[in-house]
């Protein structure tokens, strides 16, 4: 039987599924041309301002690059853009589809900030907007001739947003959504400067002007900050899975620390392709900040037993408290499934609660209610292997107590 709770699930997916797609391209090609440009053997006389032969598929590849532009404009022309929008496009779906549709369960904590939905939606949404404003602002100020220094005022912006974030938001949404920051960063530098600048110089092509070579110059510096920063932005979009990285009052401290690792690593790679030697260090460098990051981990941030047993539940927990079945739901999930998803775990060696969810009083069921009946009523997901023996009867119980709640 197909419900609501099945079907937006479902849609989660589909939109996951094609995000994950669209970045793999866009990343992809992104990756390949920053490589290609740092590799082109610049030595060879000619038209253009570097040349390299590749080989890949049983076949050889001679590609040249024109600084500003080949003398006359060819008639077939592939432009990269679709990438970088499919990307945001469907990514910018997701965080409607799980974190605003579901801002009660994932965007919202109401012992950090206390917002109403349409209030945390709007910041969520203005946030990204802002973000990109200031950015290219900085990029057009005179800054933008020291790109250094441009780099370190942006480290700065995301640090502020990082902590911001965290302010306001559940550990899983902050990280989420300076992510997402970054991304729109990246595709409006895609939307509108890189692809603007270079239909500036086609149309000069066409028009038999010579075109500018500024116009390059900003793309490529737009380009180099889009390679820079693709590290962290996949970093904090697969953090959502591990509670370990957002589970934590130092999440914010995690995340800038993560940007700095995918500086290290592409620093590496970037000087490697551009053959000036491979700087081992940045390794080094990379695993003392991965380490740091593993220890802010193991500071608890979330509340204590008592702190949430004693909380006021929210009207959305309130309504499944007061369903029908919910005393059997609740004595179904303690006996079943808290001795994993507790504070301090009693299952095994397990030290944190698997994707940081506690099910252990009123208020943590009540606010996992959907989770609950996703994994453990509608699907057999969990108890992993039913280790703990959950019955077909009470996978029925907790179906029931869930859609008496709706």
């Amino acid at each position: 039987m197909y419900d609501a709770a099945i079907l937006w699930d479902w849609l989660a997916f589909a939109i996951r599924w094609l995000h994950v797609i669209t970045a793999i391209a866009w990343i992809g090609s992104s990756f390949y041309f920053i490589a290609l440009d740092l590799g082109l053997n610049r030595d060879i006389k000619g038209p253009a301002d570097g040349e390299e032969w590749q080989v890949h598929g049983g076949g050889f590849y001679h590609i040249q690059k024109y600084l500003v532009a080949p003398e006359a404009m060819p008639e077939h022309l592939t432009w990269f853009k679709w990438e970088s929008y499919s990307t945001w496009l469907s990514g910018f779906a997701m965080l409607a589809v799980v974190y605003w549709a579901g801002a009660e369960l994932y965007l919202i904590d109401p012992a950090k900030a206390d917002l109403s939905i349409w209030q945390g939606i709007l910041i969520s949404a203005a946030s990204l907007a802002i973000g990109w404003v200031i950015y290219d602002l900085l990029c057009k100020s005179p800054l933008g001739e020291t790109p250094t220094t441009l780099m370190i005022l942006l480290f700065i912006l995301l640090v502020v947003m990082s902590w911001g974030y965290n302010q306001v938001f559940t550990g899983r949404a902050a990280l989420l959504h300076l992510g997402a920051f970054t991304a729109t960063i990246m595709t409006a530098n895609v939307f509108f400067i890189i692809m603007p600048n270079q239909r500036i110089v086609v149309a000069d092509l066409k028009a038999g002007r010579t075109p500018d070579a500024k116009y390059g110059k900003i793309a490529k510096l737009r380009s180099t900050h889009n390679n820079y920063l693709t590290l962290p932005v996949i970093f904090l979009m697969l953090s959502n899975h591990y509670p370990l990285a957002f589970g934590t009052k130092y999440a914010w401290i995690i995340a800038a620390l993560v940007f700095l690792m995918g500086v290290t690593i592409r620093h590496y790679f970037n000087t490697m392709h551009a053959r000036q030697g491979r700087p081992n260090w940045t390794w080094a460098a990379t695993v003392v900040l991965f380490l740091i990051i593993a220890w802010l981990s193991t500071i608890p941030g979330h509340d204590t037993y008592e702190e949430a047993e004693a909380r006021a539940l929210t009207p959305y927990e309130q309504r499944f408290a007061d369903a029908a079945g919910f005393e059997e739901a609740h004595d179904i999930i303690i006996g079943r499934c808290s001795m994993c998803h507790a504070r301090e775990p009693v299952w095994g060696n397990m030290q944190w609660a698997p994707k940081g969810v506690f099910l252990e009083t009123r208020s943590d069921i009540t606010q996992h209610a959907r989770e609950i009946y996703l994994q453990a009523g509608a699907s057999h997901a969990m108890p992993p292997a039913n280790i703990t023996g959950l019955e077909a009867e009470d996978r029925a119980k907790l179906v029931a107590w869930y859609r008496a709640g709706l």
